[in-house]
């Protein structure tokens, strides 16, 4: 099972290459798509320099779209089998991959979701079945 990450970034010059090595980090099979929104901060000149590794998909958007638009743009690039939505800004770990990876593959769940709001909890009886929060 193959894993694609996509990186939603806009002005992220400050911690990009801090998530980027983290997410490289989690020992699964991946691929690292990251879609800059239009950043005026010099996260694009890091961008520009990291287009040229393989494990790395860059894709640049002319003006700020929003990070909906970013996500939309990464998933047309997106081939594998399971997705995440990694933030730039160091809010989600990536070692959490670890724990929703094996329940979308073993079926217990279709869609595991973070919650900054319901912080973290064991996954229990009181969600919902297929929908899982992290």
């Amino acid at each position: 099972m193959m894993l694609s990450v996509i990186m939603p970034v806009y002005n992220e010059k400050n911690t990009l290459l801090t998530i980027l090595e983290k997410v490289r980090m989690v020992p699964i099979i991946k691929e690292i798509i990251i879609v800059d929104d239009g950043s005026v901060d010099g996260t694009r000149d890091i961008l520009d320099q990291l287009r040229q590794e393989k494990d790395i998909k860059v894709i640049f958007h002319e003006k700020n779209q929003g990070k909906g638009a970013a996500i939309r743009t990464g998933l047309q690039f997106a081939a594998g089998d399971v997705i995440v939505i990694q933030d730039a800004d160091l809010e989600y770990d990536p070692q959490d991959y670890l724990k929703l990876v094996p329940l979308i593959e073993s079926g217990k769940a279709e869609v595991v979701y973070g919650s900054r709001i319901l912080g973290r909890t064991s996954l229990n009886s009181r969600f919902q079945p297929k929908i899982l929060y992290l």
